[in-house]
């Protein structure tokens, strides 16, 4: 399927579906062999990378969403990398391991604060493919408008498909999300993963938990009232004539047709597997054989 195609990938009967299928529990709080721990000084503060395999080898960024971390990837990054990439993740400012970035004291977490730390990431290294998990597809597209020259792909994983206020599609609940403030619509999510509404494994759910000891909330109060009021960049994103792919599970928070629009707006493939939110944890090798398809045309596009 050529880029700008809108046709639906699902995970279908073939062998990374198999895969994802037969995918065994892990101990999510240990990292593939061979990943290589670091800091990175960036505008807001010092934040924390995850890396693997070998750097001269072509460049993926992964970049998790709020609540996340770089770990989200531990089954998609040795994907990458078996194919012949290098691949790097970083926590969020105030997220996780990079709870100590962020803005000054009295003062938000920001859409400026937190395309900047992309950007500079991004900067630190050769152009690369890059992929934004759920809220980073927000900071993701807003990079790329300002700097497309520091991307070579972009997949927007399960993120919000809506400019404006992007909870209002999120399936059933979404029209309660006018009623309230960013701090109880914050509570309300951590209160869904902690209790394991997600349904995960014990060790996923036990990883998750733990990542909150760490987690800065007034980051995620912050990043949830961002949410509320996304910018409208699809225009220019299309117009950037980098490859995009969107990928959304059937169970995703938002429904697949709001997906299917926002790929359909950005001229991007389009990509749905039959899982949730976190199809880089239930399904890897299948976003894993799309991306690889995405990454082969943008560099036989010279991208």
């Amino acid at each position: 399927m050529s880029i700008g195609e809108r046709r639906p990938v699902t995970g279908g009967d073939d062998e990374a579906a198999r895969l994802d299928a037969a995918l065994p529990d892990i101990d999510w709080s240990v990292a593939p062999v061979g990943t290589v721990f670091s800091r990175f000084r960036a505008p807001s503060g010092e934040l924390a990378v995850a890396s693997l395999g070998d750097p001269g080898d072509p460049r993926v960024v992964l970049i998790p969403g709020v609540t996340g971390s770089k770990e989200d990837f531990y089954l998609l990054a040795p994907i990458l990398v078996a194919a012949g990439y290098h691949v790097q993740s970083f926590d969020l400012a105030g997220q996780y391991e990079s709870a100590d970035a962020g803005p000054a004291a009295g003062e938000r977490y920001t859409y400026d604060l937190l395309v900047a730390d992309v950007v500079a990431f991004l900067r630190d290294g050769a152009p690369a493919h890059v992929l934004g998990y759920s809220f980073a597809g927000i900071l993701a597209q807003l990079a790329l408008v300002q700097h497309p020259e520091l991307f070579r792909s972009l997949t927007l994983l399960t993120a919000p498909p809506e400019p404006g206020q992007s909870f209002r599609g999120v399936r059933i609940i979404g029209w309660l999300s006018w009623l309230t403030t960013p701090h109880i619509a914050a509570s309300l999510m951590i209160w869904g993963i902690v209790t394991n509404k997600n349904r995960v494994s014990d060790s996923r759910l036990a990883f998750v938990r733990s990542r909150f000891s760490l987690t800065r909330r007034s980051s995620v109060d912050d990043i949830v009232g961002l949410m509320k009021h996304v910018p409208d960049v699809r225009a220019q994103v299309a117009a950037s004539g980098i490859p995009l792919l969107v990928v959304t599970g059937q169970h995703d928070l938002w429904p697949t047709h709001l997906h299917a629009a926002n790929a359909q707006a950005l001229g991007a493939r389009f990509a749905v597997y039959r899982t949730g939110h976190s199809p880089c944890e239930t399904a890897p090798h299948q976003l894993g054989r799309d991306m690889l398809a995405l990454f082969r045309e943008a560099e036989a596009r010279g991208s």
